[in-house]
């Protein structure tokens, strides 16, 4: 098995801003792009040299997957230039964001606009519901737990850095943990650019921002 294996979620993205933005006021958001194109926003960029500072002093990983979402890739370009060392690096497809489908790029206010019977199941169905075209929590747990047990069987002893989504380092903690999906809110919301990290199946930390300081704006 890895030695230690590191979850992060990306840095703040420019959706991630939007939404934000409008959840102050109930304002419908519909991006209307293609969701792995989207990059980080400018308080996303600070985050992620934060990130990769703190994985610096505590011990940069030998070997990294990140998503190949664009918001993910430029995360980690930002805490590779903070590390000594270039470790074994590798786009992981399996590691992607939860796909939405028909419903990707908008917040919940738009989808009930436009949508309104997908919006009732999304909130009442919470992680048994697939969007049209998309896909279901147990779907994207389903392949994390693949990634992981290729880690599993390719990185013994090594420091292993996990870059995705945040849909995605709380399927990390479903599958290495085994908590229940249905006990999973109490980990929420995964914050951007924190840092999660398991020995084995013992977690030493989650969803830990306290390297970001200031970094707020």
């Amino acid at each position: 098995m890895p030695s230690v294996i590191i979850a992060v979620r990306h840095g703040q993205s420019a959706s991630n801003a939007a939404f934000d933005e409008a959840s102050a006021t109930g304002a419908a958001v519909d991006l209307g792009e293609p969701d792995h194109g989207t990059p980080l926003s400018p308080l996303g960029r600070r985050q992620a040299t934060e990130l990769g500072r703190r994985l610096s002093a505590e011990g940069a990983p030998e070997v990294v997957r990140c998503s190949p979402y664009r918001r993910a890739v430029q995360t980690w370009e930002l805490i590779a230039a903070e590390l000594d060392m270039a470790p074994e690096f590798r786009l992981e497809a399996r590691l992607r964001d939860r796909e939405m489908g028909t419903l990707s790029g908008m917040n919940l206010t738009a989808i009930r606009e436009r949508f309104p019977e997908e919006a009732e199941a999304l909130v009442s169905r919470r992680y048994s519901y697939r969007a049209p075209e998309g896909e279901s929590i147990p779907d994207v747990a389903g392949r994390v737990r693949e990634v992981l047990a290729d880690l599993h069987a390719e990185c013994a002893g090594r420091r292993v850095l996990i870059v995705a989504h945040d849909a995605v380092v709380l399927m990390v903690k479903h599958v290495i943990e085994g908590v229940p999906l249905n006990s999973l809110d109490a980990f929420l919301p995964v914050r951007n650019a924190s840092v999660s990290a398991w020995r084995g199946t013992r977690p030493e930390i989650f969803n830990d921002v306290g390297h970001l300081g200031s970094v707020t704006f």
